[in-house]
């Protein structure tokens, strides 16, 4: 019998600073090889067509002991190769005649398998520069999280580099919902928006719809928020009677759990999900999983995905939830007739898109926010006047009607 393979991720470091040490002379073939400015270059053995620089990955540790570097902290952030990766150079070396014979692999210990990690996604850099950057900046980010310890925080680190795997690998359909009600009593559902965006052969297609309560077109808002049920900026709003818009929304939901992997996402998840409870729709909720799945070929199901915590991650602030309009206004967004459900669910999904399609959290943080980051943590500090919260924050008042 063959001995099976194991595959799985290397830690950068290992490769960088360790591996070159145990090969004698073939070492310095090895850091020429790898040398940052090196790996960047299209001419690399590690290129992938159609991208700029060289892509490796970004992984959230679970505790893992590994034998060089002591535990890694539940939570902190690796850049990674893939042992693909790994693999491929020591042989290339070889087949080019730069080695007489196939180098040997790291040590066994070093190798991180996908069980040791909560997720991992690709991260391209572009230049031997930015490449080198990064690896100091990723240290410097997981002592900051040494330092502290806020689970909150690190579910949302987490879910934020699933997210940005799942969407880079275009796995599922991603439909964003939102629903609008009466200002003066929760119960009075006004409308309903939605913004579904799936792959066809690689490319992105995405559909948009706005639904509004008949009965209740006379119950206007604009003391707590702007009244903009007939601002539908992305197509043609239906207005269909109570009963036809529970049926419309179940059927909408019933359709998306026909697809493998539906993700829906919510902006602030639970007023929502309290909408979709509430005697209006009756959604079946059945089977609903507020926990991203893992691995290269994720099991299947619908899954929650919400906006104000990937916002939340990519901030560092574990617990608080900024409005719809403050995200998009920080995430350059522009956004017009908020507080419409068809517009609001559309900008929710345009938020998960830009945070998703972007690099990896701390990357993205930086480029972002530069020179923001309060020192010895991971969490921006936005300005006085940044901070203004927009009025959808004065919903959550109302919510205990629906209870």
């Amino acid at each position: 019998m063959g001995v099976p393979v194991v595959t799985g991720y290397y830690r950068y470091t290992d490769i960088w600073f360790e591996w070159h040490k145990q090969l004698g002379e073939d070492g310095e073939v090895l850091k020429a090889a790898l040398a940052h400015d090196a790996l960047v270059s299209p001419e690399h053995p590690l290129h992938v067509d159609g991208v700029d620089g060289v892509q490796l990955y970004i992984g959230i540790s679970i505790d893992a002991t590994i034998d060089l570097s002591g535990t890694l902290k539940s939570g902190e952030t690796r850049l990674l190769f893939s042992s693909k990766q790994v693999e491929y150079v020591r042989y290339w070396l070889h087949a080019v005649g730069l080695t007489k014979n196939p180098i040997g692999l790291p040590y066994s210990d070093c190798l991180l398998r996908l069980q040791d990690l909560r997720g991992v996604s690709p991260q391209t850099f572009q230049t031997g520069g930015e490449l080198k950057n990064s690896v100091k900046k990723i240290e410097k980010n997981n002592k900051n999280i040494k330092k502290s310890s806020d689970p909150p925080l690190t579910f949302r680190r987490s879910s934020f580099e699933t997210v940005r795997r799942l969407w880079q690998n275009k796995i599922g359909v991603w439909c964003s919902v939102d629903f609008e009600a009466w200002e003066r009593d929760h119960t009075v559902i006004t409308e309903f928006g939605w913004s579904r965006i799936h792959w066809e052969d690689g490319l992105e297609t995405r559909e948009e719809g706005h639904l509004i309560v008949q009965e209740y077109q006379t119950y206007t808002n604009g003391t707590y928020v702007a009244e903009n049920r007939k601002n539908f900026k992305w197509g043609q709003s239906e207005i269909v009677s109570k009963k036809e818009f529970k049926s419309c929304i179940q059927n909408f939901l019933s359709d998306l759990r026909r697809n493998d992997h539906t993700f829906l996402v919510f902006h602030d998840a639970k007023e929502d999900l309290d909408y979709m409870k509430s005697a209006m729709v009756e959604a079946d909720l059945s089977g609903l999983s507020y926990t991203l799945p893992d691995g290269p070929s994720p099991k299947s199901g619908v899954f929650v995905v919400d906006t104000a915590d990937l916002f939340g991650g990519l901030q560092g602030e574990g617990t608080r939830n900024r409005g719809l309009e403050q995200v998009c206004n920080q995430l350059q967004i522009k956004t017009e007739f908020l507080h419409n459900a068809g517009n609001d669910a559309h900008y929710t999904l345009e938020a998960c898109k830009e945070m998703a399609s972007g690099d990896s959290l701390d990357l993205q943080r930086e480029k972002r926010w530069p020179s923001k980051t309060t020192p010895g943590t991971v969490t921006v500090n936005i300005d006085s006047l940044e901070e203004e919260e927009d009025a959808s924050d004065e919903e959550g008042v109302f919510m205990s009607a629906l209870k």
